[in-house]
């Protein structure tokens, strides 16, 4: 397996782990299925009704968070920001803000809930990205994330 992303490579799960600090039950990217470094990336997570979230949200009625759905996207972001990189051991990929942020459908169990993330732009350590997530090719939400490529805190 190669050490950074190449045009349209897709991630198996291991990779992800190897790219994400995220572990579960916080890790919300099941599969990459194309990853262009620099440039855009689609994911996916499938939602089945023993996400340890649907317990309290809401009994009788599972709908995904709206929160988890954007951390689902910023995730996927985070694949994108760190699949150019040479290495990750002392590096994080940090949220610094959301815009435009809009939720068009319920996320529920059963459903494959499609990320996508585009580049908007790209400086140093910071990046904009416009992310869409999708079920059945119907937009579920939408935002443009910033982030930066921060020094991981020494343990």
């Amino acid at each position: 397996m190669q050490d950074t992303a190449a045009p349209n490579q897709g991630m198996d799960i291991q990779r992800i782990l190897q790219l994400l600090p995220h572990r579960y039950p916080f890790l919300l990217v099941d599969r990459v299925v194309e990853c262009v470094s620099g440039s855009h990336i689609k994911a996916y997570k499938n939602i089945t009704f023993n996400e340890p979230f649907f317990q309290g949200h809401f009994p009788g009625a599972p709908i995904m968070p709206g929160v988890l759905i954007l951390e689902a996207l910023a995730q996927t972001g985070g694949l994108l920001a760190v699949s150019g990189m040479e290495s990750l051991d002392d590096k994080l990929f940090l949220f610094t803000g959301l815009d435009g942020v809009k939720f068009r459908r319920q996320v529920v169990p059963g459903d494959r809930l499609d990320l996508e993330c585009c580049n908007l732009r790209m400086k140093l350590k910071l990046c904009k990205m416009e992310a869409r997530a999708f079920v059945d090719g119907k937009l579920a939400a939408e935002a443009q994330i910033t982030a930066a490529i921060g020094d991981r805190p020494k343990s």
